[in-house]
């Protein structure tokens, strides 16, 4: 009996009201999705890949933004993305920023982004326009800020190539400043020094041997590259109104871009945006050709020296033109313009 009271004591008090604050009911935290990760590959309009492009991650819910560089092989790799929605920026030195359409993250997901190809526009000759009333002396006087400061490598200059198909068209000032940029800057002096020298070692023009020797073939060397420059750069192109630069393709199968750089030492662009012989290139190489038989040794002058000095100069625009369009370009570094 005794039992039974106190099992209906314990249940009177366990079933009656308490004065004590009830523990609330703690509830398991909620897994975190299952990040994801985005990769791509930035590249130029040639389908070759930028090294050293800054990347942006942002999004909404992504505070502060995330940002890496691109590898050699211009890829990149945004790991541990939560789910939600973001936008994809790239910039890099001597191109336009590019930015993504909205990237959506599901979880868990490998997002490549658009084929893992991210197309940066060019921006070496991209000029903005005060107004549509800009004369086109004011826009070629802007492209020629960006042309003097194109440099391979950062600086062997590459002042006369146009990467900008639609360019407005220099005046003769403008063309006369060109070459001469291109006449004195020290590194193309040093280049002088250089093949002088190698001309030196091979004994040749028949100059004598010893520092006097040198300094003659230098002279030569600089003479040779500063007719042709002066006369087939800016006096014969101011005269026959034609273009002095070199137009970059770009586009096209590769034997239309080689043949383009092949024949551009005989066919250039006027100053009217059509196509014609190029009487100044050749008239340039002609001419520095004829006048270097008036200081070079009289072992070499003739009509062999004419010739050779004209076939050798002709040859080696039309193959620093195929190395521009297929390898220089991507070399060639801007800053833009102030």
């Amino acid at each position: 009996m005794k039992w039974r009271v106190l099992a209906l004591v314990l249940c009177l008090c366990g079933s009656g009201p308490s004065n004590a604050q009830e523990r609330p009911t703690l509830l398991p935290d909620a897994p975190r999705p299952q990040p994801g990760i985005i990769v791509g590959t930035v590249i130029d309009v040639n389908n070759d890949p930028v090294p050293g492009a800054t990347v942006v991650l942002q999004g909404p819910a992504l505070s502060p933004s995330r940002s890496i560089m691109s590898n050699e092989n211009g890829f990149f790799q945004f790991t541990d993305v939560d789910p939600g929605t973001y936008q994809v920026t790239v910039g890099a030195e001597g191109f336009a920023n590019w930015a993504s359409p909205a990237i959506i993250v599901r979880p868990g997901q490998y997002a490549i982004l658009t084929g893992s190809k991210l197309h940066i526009a060019e921006a070496l000759t991209t000029i903005t326009v005060a107004s549509p009333s800009a004369s086109q002396k004011e826009v070629a006087a802007q492209q020629l800020k960006v042309e003097e400061q194109q440099r391979i490598f950062g600086f062997i200059p590459n002042f006369l190539v146009q990467y900008d198909g639609n360019a407005a068209p220099l005046t003769a000032k403008m063309k006369f400043q060109l070459a001469a940029k291109v006449a004195f800057d020290p590194v193309t002096l040093v280049g002088v020094g250089v093949f002088a020298a190698a001309n030196q070692a091979g004994n040749t023009p028949n100059y004598r041997q010893g520092l006097i020797g040198y300094s003659e073939r230098y002279g030569a060397a600089y003479a040779n590259g500063f007719t042709d420059i002066m006369i087939g750069g800016a006096l014969l192109p101011s005269l026959l109104h034609q273009d002095p630069r070199y137009y970059y393709q770009g586009t096209g199968t590769n034997k239309s871009r080689a043949l383009h750089a092949l024949t551009s030492p005989f066919v250039c662009k006027g100053d009217n945006g059509l196509w014609q012989p190029n009487y100044s290139t050749m008239g340039g190489d002609l001419a520095a050709a004829a006048l270097s038989n008036a200081y070079y040794p009289a072992s070499n002058r003739g009509v062999g020296l004419f010739l050779s000095q004209f076939f050798i100069d002709t040859g080696q625009r039309a193959a620093a033109n195929v190395a521009q369009e297929f390898i220089l370009r991507r070399l060639t570094k801007a800053k833009n313009p102030k």
